[in-house]
């Protein structure tokens, strides 16, 4: 092959990356794009910002190898077509999601590659295992997790892509500028990119203790812990396919360990959402109960902060100071609006994709359903009550005076039920009584 055209996605990186891979193993001359797509921006100005920090930190390693990074605005197919014929190239590359759009574009791509006689291939990377590669005896995918991850543990996992050493650009085609970097909406937010990305997963597998033991030993133990923050915070990266999920659970190299499942539940949400692409709008149970009710007041509250809770509320200043929100308060928060307010869990899931560096379809609707008793948990009613969740993972109040200063000078676990103060203490805080007792 003479010429390929690579259209960049969410897989923004280098490294592991087999679209880049395989068209530089097999094609004299590279041409790297990523297409702007007026109808994907706008939706979250925090992942706005990183994407573009992230495709800034790409085009420099490409420059770095010889190549570039195109950048053109508009429809991606039709733009990817154009380049391709611009460029006369033989092939085109993509990496393959799962999403309603992607699989929509990919259909197009492939069809407007096959009618000007171009080749055209989707290739895995967005995973660690493929959606629908691990299949059930009875089904086209597997509904619960447990034995997902038996077979995923078991599976054999494609082969890590090695980095080009170099690339070729044809002569011609203009670059395109990159596009001004936006405001983002949370002022503590990560940087974007794979450097980034590479930096952070470095330094979290590395970080060791006085006792010689690393994060990733301790992660089983401390994943949970809120005042402790010790995730790996390497979502928004995979998300944006910043950093390789096969490289990751790689290097991390414990098995079938605390920190892997974790990547694990990213696929297994991939699976489900490449075999149920509504998975952002519709129950996936089938026959749940969707007896929601709706009070915008209860609402803006939760979105602002402003339960009385303070567990609920540290979480949700949290995702907006950060762009970002421990997990455990992910499940904290998103319980409290769904069996606790009662309020509808596409609410909800729409505030986070709002905020969400990480926020993707597969991993922020899986959760808010599996949260809501409407996905993939095998105990549907289940609940997360706040206050033995607080107790439990933020027992000294730590987490919670660090997001809701108003509740600073409360010492000790005291902080998690204000209610409960003093009369002459509570009057001397600016923090709300619970929404039950307005």
């Amino acid at each position: 092959m003479r010429t390929a055209v690579v259209l960049f996605t969410r897989d923004l990186r280098v490294h592991d990356q087999p679209a880049l891979a395989t068209a530089c193993a097999t094609a004299e001359q590279v041409v790297p794009l990523f297409v702007l797509d007026p109808r994907l921006a706008g939706r979250s100005a925090n992942r706005d910002r990183f994407l573009h920090q992230s495709l800034a930190d790409l085009r420099a390693t490409l420059r770095g190898l010889g190549g570039d990074l195109l950048i053109r605005r508009g429809d991606p197919v039709a733009e990817t077509i154009r380049l391709a014929r611009e460029v006369d190239a033989d092939g085109v590359a993509i990496s393959a999601d799962v999403s309603h759009y992607a699989r929509h574009r990919q259909r197009r791509l492939s069809d407007e590659c096959e009618r000007h006689r171009i080749a055209y291939r989707a290739f895995p990377g967005l995973t660690v295992v493929h959606p629908g590669a691990l299949t059930p005896t009875n089904g086209d995918h597997y509904k619960v997790f447990t034995p997902y991850f038996r077979a995923w543990a078991g599976a054999d996992w494609r082969a890590e892509s090695a980095g080009p050493a170099r690339i070729r650009l044809p002569g011609g085609p203009a670059v395109g500028r990159l596009p001004a970097l936006p405001d983002g909406e949370s002022p503590q937010a990560a940087a974007g990119g794979e450097t980034a990305g590479r930096r952070r997963l470095h330094d979290w597998l590395g970080d060791l203790d006085r006792y010689g033991s690393s994060r990733l030993d301790r992660y089983g133990d401390s994943h949970d812990d809120l005042a402790g923050d010790a995730t790996s915070r390497l979502s928004p990266y995979l998300r944006f396919g910043c950093l390789s999920p096969l490289e990751v659970a790689t290097a991390a190299g414990d098995g079938a360990g605390p920190f892997v499942r974790q990547l694990c539940w990213r696929d297994f949400h991939y699976q489900v959402a490449n075999a149920f692409p509504d998975l952002a709008t519709t129950a996936y149970r089938r026959g749940a109960a969707e007896q929601w009710r709706y009070d915008a007041d209860a609402l803006d509250a939760w979105q602002t902060g402003r339960t009385g809770v303070p567990i609920v509320d540290a979480g949700m200043r949290q995702l907006q100071a950060q762009g970002w929100m421990h997990n455990r308060a992910r499940l904290i928060t998103a319980g409290y609006l769904t069996k606790e307010l009662g309020l509808d869990w596409r609410d909800g899931l729409g505030w986070f994709d709002r905020w969400l560096l990480d926020g993707d379809l597969p991993n922020n609707s899986g959760n808010w359903q599996w949260v809501a008793g409407t996905g993939n948990d095998t105990r549907p009613y289940r609940g997360f009550n706040p206050l033995r969740q607080a107790h439990r993972f933020d027992p000294a109040g730590e987490y919670v005076r660090r997001w809701v200063p108003e509740l600073a000078g409360v010492a000790g676990a005291a902080v998690h039920e204000p209610w409960r103060l003093p009369l002459a203490v509570r009057a001397g805080l600016d923090y709300p009584p619970p929404l039950s007792d307005r």
